[in-house]
């Protein structure tokens, strides 16, 4: 595998395609901030951290759907820096999604964070993807 974001994506896109209420994620320290931040903003219902013996271990995501309408709470997750490409954005120049509605999730020097938090902070980094 040589794009292990593209990979959780991936993972989570289908698994609310097939109207799956869990998947399961191989871990990594990038993975379980990516996580928290969707938890945190209300894209999923809840996650666990499944360490294991010589492996980094899993990640279990409950998916968050509407109650009645059954509609998930994520309708689009895209990979805008990848391996080949990799797209940075400055401090006074990030990206808004759908106008401030959705998320993107940058790299920074302090840390795994929104577009938001990033500008209250003043810092840039690597755009790794937009959740709306």
């Amino acid at each position: 595998m040589t794009d292990p974001i593209s990979d959780y994506l991936t993972r989570v896109r289908n698994a609310v395609a097939a109207k799956h209420r869990v998947v399961d994620i191989p871990a990594s320290n990038l993975k379980k901030e990516i996580t928290k931040i969707l938890h945190s903003k209300g894209y999923i219902l809840n996650y666990k951290f499944e360490e294991g013996v010589n492996t980094q271990g899993n990640i279990k995501i409950a998916l968050k759907y509407h109650p009645v309408s059954k509609e998930s709470a994520i309708r689009n997750l895209t990979r805008v820096s990848k391996p080949g490409l990799r797209k940075y954005a400055q401090s006074d120049n990030l990206p808004r999604v759908i106008n401030g509605l959705g998320v993107a999730i940058l790299s920074t020097s302090k840390g795994v964070m929104t577009d938001k938090e990033a500008n209250n902070l003043k810092v840039g980094g690597e755009v790794l993807c937009y959740v709306y």
